[in-house]
């Protein structure tokens, strides 16, 4: 099933991003603009009753009133939503402007209409000050939404007139409407525009991203040294292709160890099995004694030793390599090992007329299996090749952060060139001794299969430590290096 677009997933959270702001945006916008409009238009209906009641207040009666009409309407004039009337002393209509659609009251048009008609609003008594606070809303004819202010005025004679200023706040309703309205197109449009533009912005972004797939599909089994090269790669994706190039690095290096093993192992198995075969041929030649066929046996055995040998040291290593390799860490002296090694070897180095000697003493956490049989391969190796009446000495030291064991033997220095690879599986630094007999030194020991340095370094990779060599004119010295447990 083909997964999710990248592409259109960020699109559509950038869609809905920009949805949410447009709300948030939106919704400040209208709110403002409506509060502004109620506080404009609220100073309006305030500004106008006063200025009405300050003109009425200059009247001297009832008549007055009627006689200047016109001078108390021009408070309202110029404002078809704004609307006036004014009643005399005894609460019937003096005056009226624009009041039809302001009143629901069935007589507001009536000459009979009465203080009585109105909508309940608060009275500012003449002697107070008309605020914000005294406005009332109600509802006029039609459903108009009205809002306005009811005040007494004083006139000369004493007598109290009243006086109803009211706004239809019908054209303000339908201002703020439109207004929504053109705020939710635009919202709609401006994120159908940010998902179109975020789409195929991201895709022109995620253009390396395909760039670098395209470079990886051409890594072939027989192409394993192409790179992934991508022209002017993001500085934020630089740090992947660098991962992905050593990763392929890697893997070439990994696949070339693996030929070279297989390549190794092949001949390395088809030198004891030659020798097995060209000895049972020459022995079925002719006729042959008891004792040349008992000879033959015996090498044929020597040589299924070896075989068996070789196939144990490369399941061990396929098995260590794999995560799952169980070690049993435990914390003992190295001397002491050092010592039962010594002695295990004893006979050997007595047949090959060399001395072991132990030196040093040091606490390890190791697999006591494992350190055995890393030294145990070591010690073999110096055996094999110190000559007659020299020293074998096996040391442990420690230090701050390590513990060192030291395995050095006297014999011919090795070139400096092959002290890195003699680590190698399969590697010697003298191709000939790949058809040197085994000399049975112990079922820990590799005996010539080319396999016991690789182990060592194995076996300290298990433990997290390391293993080197140094040679000259004076001795060879292999070096393992434990890490102290933390």
């Amino acid at each position: 099933m083909r997964g999710r677009s990248l592409a259109a997933a960020l699109a559509l959270a950038f869609g809905a991003t920009t949805l949410a702001v447009f709300v948030l945006v939106g919704s400040f916008l209208y709110l403002a603009l409506e509060k502004q409009i109620k506080a404009q238009d609220n100073l309006d209906i305030v500004l106008a009753a006063r200025h009405a009641r300050r003109l009425a207040e200059e009247l001297d009666s009832a008549q007055s009133i009627r006689d200047h009409s016109e001078r108390l309407t021009s408070v309202v004039l110029g404002n078809e939503a704004l609307s006036m009337e004014v009643f005399d002393p005894d609460g019937k209509r003096a005056i009226e402007h624009n009041i039809a659609g302001a009143l629901a009251v069935p007589d507001a048009a009536s000459d009979a209409a009465t203080v009585a008609g109105l909508p309940p609003l608060t009275r500012v008594a003449a002697t107070a000050r008309i605020t914000e606070a005294d406005l009332g809303d109600w509802t006029g004819r039609g459903g108009a939404p009205i809002r306005g202010i009811f005040t007494d005025a004083r006139l000369r004679n004493g007598d109290t007139a009243s006086l109803l200023v009211a706004r239809n706040m019908s054209d303000r309703w339908l201002l703020l409407d439109r207004y929504r309205d053109k705020l939710n197109m635009a919202g709609v449009a401006g994120v159908v525009l940010a998902m179109l533009l975020g789409y195929l912005l991201i895709r022109a972004a995620l253009r390396p991203l395909r760039d670098i797939a395209a470079s990886a599909s051409l890594v072939t089994v027989n192409r394993l040294d192409t790179r992934i090269a991508v022209a002017r790669v993001p500085s934020e994706l630089e740090t992947l292709v660098a991962s992905l190039n050593a990763m392929l690095e890697r893997v070439e290096q990994g696949f070339q160890r693996l030929s070279r093993f297989t390549a190794d192992l092949a001949h390395d198995m088809r030198t004891p099995l030659s020798n097995m075969r060209g000895a049972a041929e020459v022995a079925l030649a002719r006729p042959r004694s008891v004792d040349e066929y008992e000879s033959l046996l015996a090498s044929n055995l020597e040589e299924c030793d070896r075989l068996s040998r070789m196939i144990e040291s490369v399941l061990f290593l396929a098995r260590a390599e794999h995560p799952q390799f169980v070690k049993q860490l435990r914390e003992f002296d190295a001397g002491q090992e050092l010592a039962h090694i010594a002695d295990y070897f004893e006979g050997i180095a007595e047949d090959a007329n060399v001395r072991v000697r132990v030196s040093g003493a040091a606490s390890v956490t190791a697999d006591l299996e494992l350190f055995r049989r890393a030294v145990s391969n070591l010690l073999a190796n110096a055996i094999r090749y110190t000559p007659p009446g020299g020293e074998i000495v096996l040391d442990a030291s420690a230090s701050a952060d390590a513990v060192r064991v030291t395995v050095e033997n006297q014999g011919q220095p090795i070139p400096a060139e092959h002290l890195e690879r003699i680590f190698d599986r399969f590697y010697r630094v003298d191709p000939s001794r790949s058809s040197l007999p085994s000399s049975g030194l112990s079922q820990g020991s590799t005996g010539s299969t080319g396999l016991g340095l690789a182990i060592v370094r194995t076996i300290m990779e298990l433990h997290g430590g390391s293993v080197h060599a140094q040679s000259d004119a004076r001795s060879t010295r292999f070096v393992l290096r434990f890490p102290r447990a933390r």
